[in-house]
């Protein structure tokens, strides 16, 4: 007793002293007094709840603003999975599940297969994104896991839901302001940070997806999943991102036709999902018989065309990571399709690595209990829609996809733990922790 009172005013006493070192620095050196302030908040969060920073990290893996430059321009959301991951790897609950390491060894796979083009052409973005595209999948994983294993699935995903629905809101009412000023164009937005059209509709229809999902051990309202999966999907609508509008088509329609054991869901949705897929087939076949050689369906086959030249010129390990960045060829662009761009970048060796990491992860999902393979097959196959029509290895969304996905891994093995502890102990668990699938059967 007196040991642990000793230690926690020594805990205090260290606290103090380094607010009071804070407190100096304000005037003179505020970033630096921000930042170790921040430090502090997390050690202490970190104290109380190991997992604290991959929790609140979910959120934080929305934000685009850039910081850094040349090869180093990563995104606020890197940085902070780049951070999360650290305590996730290192407090998290372990061993990882089967599914889990099946999908660790998936990404592992992708990453010795775009190995190549980092050893055949090196130069410093190629190596850089080469880490990237590890932590944007594989670290994701990590920390979504830590999350889920934790029993923290319906904070994290909360938090992560709430910050959509504000950028979803604030999408909403820039639409409304375009049309009252007669403007029917896709929605860009300027604050709190600058958001392309096609990045609003990707993010906003992740949170969506989860929303629609709604599975029952992350314990939200009806009412308040349904208002969110409306707001977000006027948000795709009103951001005019067609892929994102096609994946969260397709997410709806698989989710909707399989099996929930936890409850019925109607099929009237598809009256609403198929007319969405056939509203943007019917869009991009008008843009296709235009003259117009710079719309955007047009645009796209001259960049499928070019990145096609740029893959003939490396076929089996392409001209490396982030080509259009460092001046590889006489091209500046991201190829708007994730096969084309792995076939640029890694040639037929990383593209490969992509599908055994793709269709691999799908059949492990798909194989899992329905209450947690759901939402984590559907939103990968989103992503792997979005991709089709899309930039793929960008930041946000390849990262928020796999986070799900470890949520929902790490949900699953916290479930049969629990499961495992009340039928050792013969008690029914507190109501406020995620219930195991036993029970959620006699539900």
């Amino acid at each position: 007793m007196i040991r642990r009172s000793m230690a926690w005013l020594a805990g205090v006493a260290a606290v103090t002293v380094v607010l009071v070192g804070v407190g100096a620095l304000v005037p003179d050196y505020a970033p630096f007094a921000v930042a170790a302030a921040a430090l502090v908040l997390v050690v202490g969060l970190t104290l109380y709840e190991p997992v604290a920073l991959p929790v609140l990290a979910m959120p934080a893996l929305v934000v685009v603003e850039r910081v850094g430059s040349g090869a180093l321009d990563l995104s606020m959301s890197d940085f902070a999975l780049f951070a999360a991951f650290w305590f996730a790897l290192f407090l998290a609950p372990r061993p990882y599940s089967r599914p889990m390491r099946s999908m660790l060894w998936l990404s592992a796979v992708y990453q010795v297969g775009t190995l190549f083009t980092v050893i055949v052409n090196p130069y410093q973005s190629n190596t850089v994104e080469w880490f990237h595209a590890w932590l944007s999948a594989g670290g994701a994983l990590v920390v979504g896991w830590a999350v889920g294993r934790a029993g923290r699935a319906r904070l994290a995903l909360s938090l992560f839901l709430g910050v959509c629905l504000v950028i979803s809101a604030l999408t909403c009412l820039v639409a409304v302001q375009q049309l009252a000023a007669g403007a029917t164009g896709p929605v860009y937005l300027d604050w709190p940070y600058p958001m392309h059209k096609n990045l609003i509709g990707s993010v906003v229809a992740f949170a969506a997806l989860v929303a629609y999902a709604r599975p029952w051990w992350v314990g939200w309202p009806r009412w308040f999943a349904q208002s969110a999966f409306w707001l977000c999907s006027l948000a795709v609508l009103a951001s005019q991102a067609r892929q994102a509008l096609v994946g969260l088509a397709v997410g709806v329609i698989l989710i909707t036709l399989r099996a929930d054991p936890d409850r019925k869901r109607s099929k009237l949705i598809l009256l609403a999902a198929i007319p969405a897929i056939y509203f943007v087939w019917g869009a991009v076949q008008e843009q296709l018989s235009q003259d117009n050689e710079f719309n955007s369906a047009n645009q796209r086959l001259t960049w499928y065309q070019d990145a096609i030249e740029v893959w003939q010129s490396s076929p089996w390990f392409g001209v490396g990571l982030r080509w259009w960045t460092a001046d590889r060829t006489e091209f500046v662009f991201q190829p708007p399709n994730a096969e084309l761009e792995m076939l640029s970048s890694a040639g037929i060796a990383g593209l490969a690595g992509f599908l055994v990491l793709f269709l691999g992860g799908l059949i492990v999902l798909w194989r899992i209990d329905p209450r947690f393979g759901t939402l984590a097959f559907s939103i990968l196959l989103m992503r792997l829609i979005q991709g089709q029509f899309d930039l793929f290895w960008t930041a946000v969304v390849v990262s928020v996809p796999f986070a799900v996905i470890g949520v929902c891994l790490g949900a699953e093995d916290y479930a049969r733990a629990r499961r495992e502890a009340r039928e050792q102990t013969g008690q029914a668990l507190p109501v406020d922790e995620l219930r195991s699938v036993q029970e959620m059967a006699a539900r």
